[in-house]
């Protein structure tokens, strides 16, 4: 692709460095079948609407906000923004490269570690959309957003949301980092939550607590450790975590049985 910074106007020809020469009429066309390019592609992305790893934004106006966004992308699965598109999937536009500074201070200075960004532009009806992807961090999470009061909090996404990681995700991310011979224990604590699994389609932290009579420090510590050893895993209903025993460990059972 050729660098629009180094083309030079000559009478009529177009001097693309290092190598090309090409005429006015031949880049014009070039230039026509990009915008089109970009048009097609950007409403392919939009016609996915918002999901897991995409997310639209109208304007950056909120850095705090958006570091929220890369946070939750960085600690899940990864994920595009696309800014200067409203959320019913209308392309309005960037309104100024303020924007851009804004994401990239959000990346750098609002995230703990920074993350890393892929910024690129796309015209679309003579509009400028900024797509912004973010790669999962594998190695270093969790990934936290700082608040207006430099408060740091961990997020993840869900659907089409940034949700605020619980205290367990954020000791579930710790354990990851313990040796991976450690062991665990089989007390009656952990033979309780075993059968409370297998009694229960999903439960609360708070229900566990009450049936468990144990502390709510000691049950987020033993329900991190069965999720860090696929036993247990996440359930996200009515906007509260809850947890349920690991499906391939359901189905595992019946086809035993």
């Amino acid at each position: 692709m050729f660098g629009w910074a180094n083309l030079i106007k000559r009478n009529k020809i177009c001097v693309v460095k290092p190598y090309y020469f090409i005429s006015i009429r031949d880049f014009h066309s070039f230039v026509c079948m990009k915008v089109q390019d970009d048009k097609d592609y950007i409403y392919k992305l939009i016609a996915q609407g918002e999901h897991l790893t995409q997310d639209f934004k109208y304007e950056i106006s909120d850095i705090s906000k958006i570091a929220r966004t890369l946070s939750a992308f960085a600690n899940t699965e990864g994920g595009r923004l696309l800014i200067g598109v409203k959320d019913n999937g209308k392309v309005t536009g960037v309104r100024s490269e303020e924007e851009v500074y804004m994401i990239e201070a959000a990346a750098q200075l609002y995230c703990v570690p920074l993350v890393a960004l892929r910024i690129q532009n796309f015209i679309v009806e003579g509009k400028t959309v900024l797509m912004v992807e973010v790669e999962p961090n594998k190695d270093q999470k969790p990934v936290y957003a700082k608040d207006h009061a430099g408060k740091l909090w961990a997020y993840i996404r869900i659907h089409d949301e940034n949700i605020l990681a619980t205290p367990i995700h954020l000791k579930v991310w710790k354990q990851k980092d313990s040796p991976a011979g450690t062991l665990l224990k089989y007390t009656e604590r952990e033979k309780f939550l075993l059968n409370l699994l297998g009694e229960e389609e999903f439960f609360s932290l708070n229900k566990y607590c009450r049936k468990a009579k144990i502390s709510r420090r000691a049950a987020e510590n033993l329900l991190a450790q069965f999720i860090r050893f696929n036993i247990v895993e996440f359930v996200f209903l009515n906007h509260k975590f809850h947890y349920r025993l690991k499906k391939e460990i359901t189905q595992s059972e019946h086809i035993l049985q």
